[in-house]
């Protein structure tokens, strides 16, 4: 499977740097509790090995259990606070949400991680991104019953 952007998992360097120092040793991957993060496969031998999240599939539910095994530094073994993760920004596309098409629907809102501060909501009915605040962990993309999804997370750029 090749993906173009990679959602990486919390802590991560920038990537042109992450991909030069991680080592592909998989311990972000054996440590998560929530099997979120995986690897790429040999589809692409310039990314083999490396962790990566599928946000539809399985968010990261930011429990901080990865940055500290990892050896390299590719990962910033001093994070701990979620509150500081940068993994990416959420992305609400106003065409899709059913909020913005005139259905109820607080689904994102409701899941956020980084409650009331990274997704408000405007009169109580319209989701809005505070850049901010927005970890990038991907819950908002998981639970967004539209298909595909109507809110989407875009990975850190380097």
């Amino acid at each position: 499977m090749f993906i173009k952007s990679f959602l990486r998992p919390p802590g991560a360097v920038r990537e042109s740097e992450f991909v030069k120092k991680c080592l592909r040793c998989g311990k972000c991957q054996q440590i998560c509790p929530y099997n979120s993060i995986v690897l790429t496969s040999w589809e692409n031998p310039f990314y083999f090995g490396l962790p990566y999240i599928i946000a539809r599939k399985k968010p990261c539910y930011l429990c901080m259990k990865c940055p500290p095994v990892c050896p390299s530094g590719a990962l910033d073994r001093t994070l701990s606070d979620k509150n500081k993760v940068k993994m990416g920004v959420a992305k609400i596309n106003k065409n899709t949400c059913w909020a913005y098409q005139g259905s109820f629907c607080r689904a994102c809102f409701m899941n956020c991680p980084i409650f009331d501060k990274a997704l408000k909501m405007t009169d109580e009915l319209l989701p809005v991104v505070i850049e901010k605040y927005c970890v990038g962990c991907g819950i908002c993309e998981n639970v967004c019953p539209v298909e595909p999804s109507a809110i989407i997370i875009e990975p850190k750029k380097d």
